[in-house]
């Protein structure tokens, strides 16, 4: 169902007029000890993690609303809150009905990853600071977007990369930067997720109570089925980046992280495909990417199939997922459980960290550091700031484009563009269906 004229042209009223309230200072500052009111924006199952979480944190914040274009979901979720908390929280179908409640200070935003970018920077536009899931873009143009509109609108922007805020990865972060295994030549991403066909959903009418047009948003109109709705979304290209955007984009986020790197690579290639299964499925159950520096390179491996960890890992009940890192007097694994050195040609162990207990997934202290932000109005002392984020996303996204155009890209190195090649470099963004269009000036 498409938005009436009259709705449109009131929102848009609406995004103006709380771009002059920023710009005046009208939203209120919080104290220290003032409790932030928060609502969740997308309340499938990591949205209703989102609510659990921000539950379990009663001293620094209340779960004021909740929002899905499913109107079942809604419902859940208010019981939910309920359960948890004893509040009530409001409901809302629209976002930007949302944003527009001057009670709620921040969201968090746990939708499908094509409505990243817009939903936070509509809430950018309205005051709200902003938790937004990742990966924190679905291309790379829109990531630019929205760390403008959270610097122009002075916004709180934390991305889900919870690794982050997880104390045996900063510890072997640290070391990595102190030289623990010498001059860094290569790291590699491992993110070997355990995954079934999807099969095929016929096309059929848009069930009752889910608003069809705003859960595809940015994206073009295409039939309802259920391959393309719930979890599934993630292997269409314009809703969902694979599984190297879903699950990989952490691991990604660590190798940069562990480089040291922040700025473009000089090229990048990226080989797979979808194989065995014959299904809706769009993006691929097996990948490859390589990305070159010049003086160190960044290999990264994504596998839907049963597969064995890597670098004496552990197994991870079906999965692997880590980093190694390759330097000039050894190695360093990391992975949820910890992280080991090894050095010298006969590969001898010489530190054996274990994560913490209670710290192997948890994303706590990723939202404790979020609120932290949002109270002290200091986005310096964000652990996966909007950058960070936008960073870790557009890697999973070169790698993407590198494999639709089947062959390897050269990147500019002040633009990040592709060199001689509109081809890929038309996949930088995509085609915005109004009124869902992230606007070149925010």
């Amino acid at each position: 169902m498409m938005l009436k004229e009259t709705a449109a042209h009131e929102r848009r009223a609406f995004l103006k007029g709380t771009v002059a309230a920023v710009a005046a200072g009208a939203f209120p500052i919080l104290g220290a000890n003032d409790r932030v009111n928060v609502a969740v924006v997308g309340m499938g199952g990591r949205g209703r993690d989102h609510v659990r979480f921000f539950s379990a944190l009663k001293d620094r914040c209340n779960v004021r609303g909740v929002c899905d274009v499913n109107q079942a979901a809604r419902e859940r979720a208010v019981a939910q809150v309920e359960k948890l908390t004893g509040g009530k929280p409001k409901q809302f179908s629209d976002m930007r009905a949302l944003y527009e409640d001057k009670e709620i200070d921040a969201v968090s935003i746990a939708t499908p990853n094509h409505w990243h970018s817009l939903a936070t920077i509509w809430a950018c536009e309205a005051g709200k600071d902003v938790y937004v899931e990742k990966p924190a873009s679905h291309n790379i143009y829109e990531g630019r977007q929205m760390v403008a509109a959270a610097r122009k609108h002075k916004r709180m922007v934390q991305v889900g990369s919870q690794s982050r805020s997880i104390g045996h990865k900063k510890k072997a972060m640290a070391l990595l930067a102190e030289g623990v295994i010498g001059e860094i030549s290569m790291a590699r991403g491992l993110c070997f997720r355990l995954r079934k066909s999807i099969g095929h959903t016929p096309d059929e009418p848009v069930p009752p109570g889910i608003d069809w047009d705003q859960f595809l948003g940015p994206a073009q109109i295409k039939p309802y089925s259920e391959n393309k709705y719930a979890y599934n979304w993630h292997w269409f290209w314009d809703t969902g980046n694979g599984d190297i955007g879903n699950q990989g984009v952490h691991e990604m986020d660590i190798c940069l992280w562990g480089l040291g790197r922040t700025a473009w690579p000089k090229s990048v290639a990226s080989t797979g495909g979808k194989y065995v299964w014959r299904d809706d499925q769009q993006t691929p159950n097996m990948q490859q990417a390589a990305f070159d520096f010049g003086d160190a390179g960044l290999t990264f491996d994504c596998r839907n199939f049963s597969s064995p960890p890597e670098g004496g890992g552990p197994i991870q009940g079906t999965n692997f997922v880590g980093n190694i890192f390759f330097g000039t007097d050894g190695y360093l694994v990391v992975d949820p459980n910890g992280f080991q050195v090894y050095k010298g040609g006969k590969r001898e162990k010489t530190l054996d960290e274990k994560a913490q207990e209670g710290e192997v997934w948890t994303p706590e202290p990723h939202f404790v550091n979020f609120l932290d932000a949002v109270r002290s109005r200091d986005r310096t002392i964000l652990n996966a700031d909007v950058e960070i984020g936008v960073r870790a996303a557009a890697y999973c996204h070169l790698a993407n484009i590198a494999y639709r155009v089947k062959r390897t890209l050269r990147v500019a190195q002040s633009s990040g563009r592709f060199m001689d090649d509109e081809e890929a470099n038309a996949l930088l963004t995509r085609n915005y269906r109004k009124p869902y269009i992230v606007r070149r000036q925010v």
